[in-house]
């Protein structure tokens, strides 16, 4: 397999370690949008959220929540961003799964936009039909 992050894992690459357990492997991104910008992965490869198992998804998540914290007592954040991409289309670089935790810090100029401009904005009878076309 030629994925960047398990030769990360494997220790063909180096990377810089925050957190790392049999289950779960976290490092500083080497591109990061912040100081302190991490990257949690599952050492069981898996490449997005439609692949990775509960019990891997599970792992992510407790680790993320414990490097998180760290981030916050030692750098002082304002805030944090977790992050998380599914395919080309969602801007998924790296096919394996992987969580961003972005520290964030007042006026930092980061723009991580949740709504576009021109986002659309269905009436809310739209919105209650969806709803139940996506759980029945």
């Amino acid at each position: 397999m030629d994925c960047i992050f398990c030769k990360i894992i494997s220790g063909e690459i180096p990377s810089a370690k925050v957190f790392e357990d049999e289950n779960v492997l976290a490092f500083l991104d080497v591109n990061p949008d912040s100081k302190g910008h991490t990257l949690v992965i599952p050492k069981q490869h898996a490449e997005n959220i439609f692949d990775i198992s509960k019990e891997s998804l599970e792992n992510v998540i407790v680790a993320a929540k414990h490097i998180a914290k760290n981030l916050k007592d030692v750098l002082h954040t304002d805030g944090i961003n977790l992050m998380q991409s599914n395919g080309p289309a969602a801007n998924q670089v790296v096919m394996h799964y992987h969580l961003h935790i972005i520290p964030r810090y007042e006026n930092d100029g980061l723009k991580i936009a949740h709504k576009q401009e021109g986002a659309i904005k269905p009436p809310f009878e739209e919105l209650q039909a969806l709803a139940k076309e996506i759980n029945p």
